[in-house]
């Protein structure tokens, strides 16, 4: 990762969704140049990571193949890795992608599975010895809403959380590079958000960088009756209570407005 030194600021993750059918409406599909000029510009607004998908993880969705996750994002890094100085990320949990992305330009892995597809991921990262945010999620995109129950929400996500850290160090991952993501909305309810949200201060306890994704989420929808587009509002409220809590990392849409919000909350 370039430039970035954990705990002495906030860090900003620009979302770029190179997908059909993004829940935030978002994505940009099959156009290369449309899709580097949008990350030029995050990173123009203030963007420290770039942030590239493949493969919709909202709700609901299907998986793609690997073959249609290659061709929808390792052109784009290609290019994008020309053009930009900041850090490039994929977001994925397939090894075959990562292997290519980490190859044309990527340095970051954003696995929501939270290395999900076991040693072959761990062994591409050890390889290439590359930054890797591991998340926690409740089953799987598909029906990860479906009800979703814990018998103590922290003590599980920060038990889940150990089991990965300690698999992926075991399998030779240096711990240093090793990223937290609590997964708000993968798997939450609301009130399972705002407490992770309101209690993220515990995940410190780690000693690893924590990674908070609030932007647009459906929680903010049930406050306040907004559409994916229009949630702005709320997910500033949110990236400011996650830092005042102890994130590193917010991973966004709108770059230059919770820019702003960074600068006050820091």
């Amino acid at each position: 990762m370039k430039d970035i030194k954990f705990g002495s600021r906030t860090y900003i993750m620009g979302i770029l969704n190179v997908t059909p059918d993004s829940f935030s409406g978002d994505g940009v599909y099959q156009d290369i140049d449309k899709a580097v000029e949008i990350a030029e510009r995050m990173v123009e607004d203030g963007a420290d990571i770039i942030d590239i998908g493949g493969e919709s993880t909202r709700p609901g969705s299907k998986p793609v193949t690997i073959e249609e996750e290659i061709k929808r994002t390792i052109p784009v890094i290609k290019k994008l890795s020309k053009r930009i100085k900041v850090s490039i990320s994929i977001d994925t949990a397939k090894p075959e992608v990562v292997r290519l992305a980490l190859d044309s330009g990527a340095s970051i892995v954003n696995d929501i599975t939270g290395l999900g597809s076991g040693q072959k991921m761990i062994d591409v990262l050890r390889e290439f010895s590359a930054k890797i945010v591991v998340m926690h999620i409740k089953g799987a995109p598909q029906t990860m809403q479906d009800n979703p129950e814990y018998g103590n929400l922290l003590q599980e996500i920060k038990g889940k959380l150990k089991d990965i850290i300690e698999k992926a160090v075991a399998g030779g991952v240096r711990k240093e590079n090793i990223i937290i993501d609590p997964g708000i909305g993968f798997g939450k309810t609301l009130e399972h958000n705002l407490l992770i949200l309101n209690r993220l201060f515990e995940f410190k306890e780690f000693g690893l960088p924590v990674l908070v994704g609030p932007s647009r989420k459906s929680f903010i929808g049930k406050l306040t009756g907004a559409d994916p587009d229009k949630r702005i509002f709320g997910t500033i409220a949110s990236v400011a209570i996650a830092i005042k809590n102890g994130a590193d990392i917010v991973r966004v849409h709108d770059v230059k407005e919770i820019k702003q919000a960074v600068l006050v909350s820091d």
